[in-house]
């Protein structure tokens, strides 16, 4: 091989030499050269030496998995992670929202003062657990043991909490107020009014809180550019509280829906108004929020698999300061067909947001009777299809416009309807109607709500569910979805 450098001519004085000392120079100057090289070689060889080395330790490292970051870590990171997401993920491909980070008095400080929420009891355990309630209590032997864990007591009117909850590790949120394609504004207005519904207080009482929000929110820029118009909020009450008509004293509720700034704002709520383009209904909370899919497989499978001794039930109270109240209908007519209908009397048990006797109820029964709430819509129909039960309607009101987002669309393949006129004039109609249903009808309606089973729950926090979408996540992404398409049809697009 040939030396890598020339070797330098002799310096000019000594051109003219003898031929002894040409010969000695000549040599002396191919040993310099054969060195040169030797030592350009070595390095060589090092270096490659080197690179190898650093090759192979790389190899084993990635070899061998790193130890898993402790669950708080894990969970900090992927919430990180998820508020920092690029915008061509294709999980969040109608967008990202963000999240206001509003003063205290609107969220923080109405839980730390929970004992205040309520004027005739506190609503602590109501509010506790990021909004699911004390952890659930005798159910050895109504539930799997091992799924026991995910039930919690938690409060019908506890969504405004629990949305807040799920929005901050939510995988579509973004913390680039330029980058969302929702805004959502976490006030928990149904807490804040609460405590104001009854006595003695003023329509200026009822309505304190939201004024103040909104004065907040209007000075905000994504609100100032789109007058409220991709931001919306999480209604924890039926829509008719927020719906006050006049200033006077003695009207129900605050006008917070009403108010000049909401005018743009979607809303989300247990129970919406069928007249109100603007407000969408969600899912009741019920007190099972599975920790991972195989929580939902199993329970699927659980009421699949479960003998049903009754034909129907009902769970209730009598209102007996209601005139021709329908509920005591029902529960004279159960109580007097106790070979078919089973009943949970509730001013006898006590029946606090899915007390065992409850889900115990449901759980052994084909259908059950769902009359009216304080609405159209009751929280016990969804203890109902968690169970595994058909619900039976008696107004229109209650499927119709409602849950639009989370049920299918013909109420037939999932529920019964049954007149409530027609019940007042022969409550035996009831049986008649129920009877008909075969045993493989039956089957076929229950594997339907087995089926959207997932889209009525909550699950907790930074829970995977594989492909499954719960309760929350079918309603934002239905809240993104809304918003694209309507930015897009303001574009001409």
């Amino acid at each position: 091989m040939l030396p890598t450098t020339t070797p330098p001519p002799p310096p000019a004085d000594h051109h003219h030499h003898s031929p002894k000392k040409s010969k000695k120079l000549e040599l002396k100057t191919t040993i310099h050269s054969v060195k040169s090289h030797i030592s350009g070689h070595h390095c060589a060889w090092l270096t490659v030496t080197v690179l190898l080395q650093l090759l192979i330790i790389l190899f084993l490292n990635r070899a061998s998995p790193s130890p898993p970051l402790p669950s708080s870590h894990r969970r900090d990171f992927e919430s990180a992670a998820s508020a920092s997401a690029p915008l061509y993920d294709d999980t969040c491909r109608y967008g990202r929202i963000y999240v206001y980070d509003l003063p205290p008095m609107f969220n923080k400080d109405l839980l730390d003062n929970c004992h205040d929420l309520d004027p005739w009891s506190s609503r602590c355990n109501a509010v506790s657990n990021g909004g699911f309630g004390p952890p659930a209590t005798g159910l050895e032997g109504v539930v799997p043991a091992n799924l026991t864990p995910a039930w919690y007591w938690t409060d019908m009117y506890a969504a405004e909490v629990i949305y807040h909850e799920r929005m901050m590790s939510y995988k579509c949120r973004t913390l680039n107020q330029d980058q969302a394609t929702a805004f959502y504004i976490p006030f928990y207005v149904g807490l804040a009014v609460g405590k104001y519904l009854w006595f003695n207080y003023t329509s200026k009482d009822r309505d304190f809180h939201s004024e103040e929000m909104l004065k907040w929110v209007k000075t905000q820029r994504p609100f100032k550019n789109s007058n409220g118009s991709d931001h919306f909020i999480m209604l924890g009450r039926l829509t008719w509280d927020f719906r006050r008509l006049t200033d006077n004293d003695d009207e129900w509720g605050t006008k917070f829906i009403y108010m000049p700034l909401m005018k743009n704002v979607l809303r989300l709520a247990v129970e919406r108004s069928q007249w109100d383009p603007l407000e969408i209904s969600v899912p009741y909370p019920t007190a099972f929020h599975p920790r991972s899919e195989p929580d939902i497989r199993q329970w699927q499978s659980f009421i699949r698999d479960r003998k049903r001794a009754s034909p129907f039930t009902f769970v209730g109270a009598t209102r007996k300061k209601i005139q021709n109240d329908f509920r005591g209908v029902l529960m004279s007519y159960c109580k007097n067909e106790s070979s078919s209908c089973r009943v949970v009397d509730c001013s006898i048990t006590h029946c606090y947001d899915g007390a065992p006797a409850i889900l115990e109820a449901f759980l052994d029964s084909d259908f059950c009777l769902q009359p009216k709430g304080d609405g159209f819509t009751r929280r016990s129909a969804f203890d109902c299809m968690l169970a595994g039960s058909i619900p039976v309607y008696f107004w229109r009101g209650s499927t119709e416009y409602q849950y639009e987002w989370h049920l299918p669309k013909s109420a037939q393949t999932y529920s019964i309807f049954i007149d409530h006129n027609v019940v007042r004039n022969d409550t035996s109609i009831i049986k008649q109607v129920l009877e008909k249903y075969t045993k493989d009808e039956i089957r076929k309606m229950r594997e339907t709500i087995i089926e959207f089973l997932p889209r009525l729950l909550y699950s907790r926090p930074n829970t995977y569910l594989g492909r499954i979408n719960d309760a929350f996540d079918v309603a934002m992404e239905g809240v993104l979805r809304k918003f694209k398409q309507q930015k897009m049809a303001n574009r001409g697009e």
